[in-house]
This record gives structure tokens, sequence and C-alpha cells, in this order.
């Protein structure tokens, strides 16, 4: 056995406090890098029977072998006769197992060296295995890190075990990210890497804006008001549509609280990110209308609504028009992310010309119809006097015919 003391077991509940590796692992380490360790000095290679013990109370460690009892043996790595076996445990018989201590006098650098690697390797991958569990339960949620370095245009967030990275576009466009300061980010994604997990983080997510509405309203987080859809262009503007499952609540007012209190707290620690709140509706037409807010609307058109579309046409005043398309058209950008519907916008004079040089074509095109139409005419009117000139015609044969049968009868009487 080797005497290790109690060092050992004090590193070992240092790491547990620090790092949150259990210390049972840490000594399951130490044991298999020194069956490694043992393997690498007698150079073999496969040894099923080998294992090392750790005592805690005495505080020594060793290696030992697994043999049989046996009347002959046949196999002295596998095997031991039973007058040996009695030298080491006095009632043995035959056909029992017994751990023989096969721990050498001093190992040597490269026995010490793989047990030095097992241990690492173990430990780390302990680690690893803690953070990916830890972060994975923490995916698709608000956590609050501590800014490291911007590197190549990422932002390095700690955030706990681990740093994680904010790639560039998920930062929120004009933000200045210093150093030392304390950031809330939205857990993205986890990846496995060979080394520590590497965790993405957002500050440009809409469910951070979820989050902190869940935070700051107690109607959110107690089921009353529901948040049905947000949509969001982090830094400029966000639309949140909300509804309400009892009557006597109302729904946006819950959310922007007394004389603006809980909005201006969230608008605060967005960095004074303009937030619209909207009532939703079963009705998309009076979605839609909310849905454009600010702006007025005068009418608003379904112009396809099955499983391959939704479209809308929406006229708004004519001094409401920038309003409702909004700057680069940010306001129509989002009420359709929103909505979930396409919506197209017109004012009330481009509807009105629209409807003039519709009617101006239809006038265009109308003589040329009353022009044929006149022809047709023409031609039927032309038929009629044929057929009357020709009726004429035999009206005249017939009289004459009369009078000529009329005078033969004169001459026979």
């Amino acid at each position: 056995m080797i005497k290790i003391g109690t060092a050992l077991f004090e590193a070992c509940e240092e790491l547990e406090r620090e790092k949150g590796i259990p210390k049972e692992v840490l000594v399951t380490s130490l044991c298999d890098a020194m069956v490694t360790a043992y393997k690498k000095n007698m150079r073999v290679k496969e040894a099923d029977n080998i294992e090392a013990i750790l005592d805690e109370q005495s505080g020594e460690i060793g290696v030992f072998k697994t043999k049989l009892v046996v009347d002959s043996v046949e196999d002295e790595e596998e095997q031991i006769s039973l007058a040996e076996a009695k030298e080491i445990v006095e009632d043995v018989e035959v056909g029992d197992e017994i751990k023989i201590e096969v721990t050498p006098e001093q190992f040597g650098r490269i026995a010490a060296q793989a047990a030095k690697q097992v241990i690492t390797q173990r430990i780390r991958e302990a680690e690893k295995n803690l953070v990916m569990q830890e972060f994975l339960d923490k995916k698709g949620t608000l956590t609050t890190g501590i800014i490291q370095r911007v590197e190549n245009r990422n932002v390095i967030v700690n955030i706990g075990k681990c740093d994680a990275i904010m790639p560039y576009k998920e930062q929120i466009p004009g933000e200045y990210y210093k150093p030392g300061n304390r950031i809330r980010v939205f857990v993205l994604n986890v990846k496995e890497t060979t080394r520590l997990p590497q965790v993405i983080v957002s500050h440009a997510h809409a469910e951070i804006v979820k989050e902190l509405f869940e935070l700051e309203v107690p109607e959110i987080e107690d089921g009353i008001v529901e948040i049905k859809s947000i949509s969001r262009e982090a830094g400029y503007r966000t639309k949140i549509a909300v509804w309400s499952n009892d009557p006597e609540v109302d729904c946006v007012g819950a959310c922007i609280g007394p004389r603006g209190s809980r909005i201006q707290t969230i608008v605060s620690e967005l960095k004074n990110e303009k937030i619209d709140i909207v009532r939703y509706s079963e009705d998309p037409v009076e979605y839609i209308v909310n849905a454009l807010s600010p702006s007025r609307v005068v009418s608003v058109d379904i112009l396809a609504d099955d499983e391959y579309a939704h479209e809308a046409m929406v006229v708004v005043p004519d001094d409401q028009l920038s309003l409702a398309i909004g700057r680069d058209g940010q306001n129509v950008r989002l009420a359709h992310k929103l909505t979930g519907w396409r919506i197209d916008i017109k004012s009330v004079s481009q509807m009105e010309k629209a409807e003039a040089q519709r009617i101006q074509n239809y006038q265009e095109e109308e003589p040329q119809d009353d022009y044929e139409e006149e022809i047709q005419q023409d031609e039927i009117q032309q038929e009629i006097e044929e057929e009357m000139n020709q009726q004429a015609i035999d009206e005249e044969d017939f009289p004459q015919e009369e009078a000529v049968e009329e005078s033969s009868d004169e001459i026979e009487e």
C-alpha cells in the first residue's frame, strides 16, 4: 500500500466545492489511474483481475490482483494454490477468490505520467458533464453574466462555470459592451466540444422581452394575461400581442402598470427600446388594425385567407401613411411578423387615384364596344330592310296574277 495521507482528500473536497465535481468521481479516477500506472509499469495490456483500493481511514492506496484458489495451478496470473492462499488468508478454501496486493514499490516515470493523464482526463470529463447538464437545463431561459472581453466582434460573457459566446448577429446594434458590466442574456444553444461545452447566448432575442414581462407583470406569471406573439428588432422597436383570460382584467393596462411603472422598468432594461403593446384578437381585421398602431386605419380588406397565404389590403389616411409603414418599413414589417399576415398599405388618395384610373380605362374601352354594337345593329337593320323589300316585290306580283285570272273569267262569260 502507498501512503498518501490526508492531502489528497482535502484536494478532492476543495475541487468539489469549487467546481462541483463529486468526491466519489475523484476517488474513482485515482483508482483507475493506479491501475493504468500498474499496467504501464508491468507492461501488461489487459488484466481484468486488477483493481485499486483506497482506504480513506488509513489514507493508503494499493493495487490488488484477484486470484482463484485451486488445488492445481494452471494459470499463475489467474489462479493460486491452496497452500499459498492459506499463507495470506487462513480460512480460505478451494473455489474462493482472494485479493493479493501487487503494488510496485516505485512507479516509473512513464507509469506516473500515465496516471496523471488519467486523473486529468477524468476530472475534465466530470467537469464537462456537469457544465453540459447545467446549461442544457438553462437552454431557452434568461441568465445573468459578466462581460469578460470582446474578440473578433464576438462578446465573451461569463455565466458561471464557463464563458459563453455572444455572436455579432445576436448583439444589439449600437450597443457598447464594456468588460466587467453585468448583462442579461438568453441561452440560445449548447454545443458539445472536446473541452468544455460551447454556450451560445443572445442579447437581441425576442424571448428576453417575454421574460422581462413575466418578471415585471404578475398577471402574466399567474396566467391571467397571456402573451400571444412577439416581434422584435433589437435596439429599435418591439411589438407584443397580449390577451386576457379574465374579462375584468385589462391586458394592456396590466402590462403598462400604474402610471406606466411596469413598462418603464422594461424599457430601461432594454436601453430605451420602443415597445408597442397590442391587444390580441381572433378577428384578423381587428388584430391587423391593432398591430399597425400607433397609426389609424380606415379599412382592411382580406385578399386571401387560407393555409397557403394570408394577405390583407389596409387603407390609411394620407397623413398616416408614413407612420403606418414606419422608418424603412419597420412598423409594417413588425406587424407582419406579429400577426403572420402579409399586409399591403395604401393611402386614401392612392386608392382614389387607382379607382379613377380604373374608371378611365373602362371608359376608354366602352366606345369600341358601342361601335361594334352599332355595326351589328346596322347589319341587322339591313337584313330586315332586304326582307321587307323582297316581301314588297312578292306582294306586287300577286295582284297582277289575280287580275289576269279575273280577265280570263270575263272572256269565258
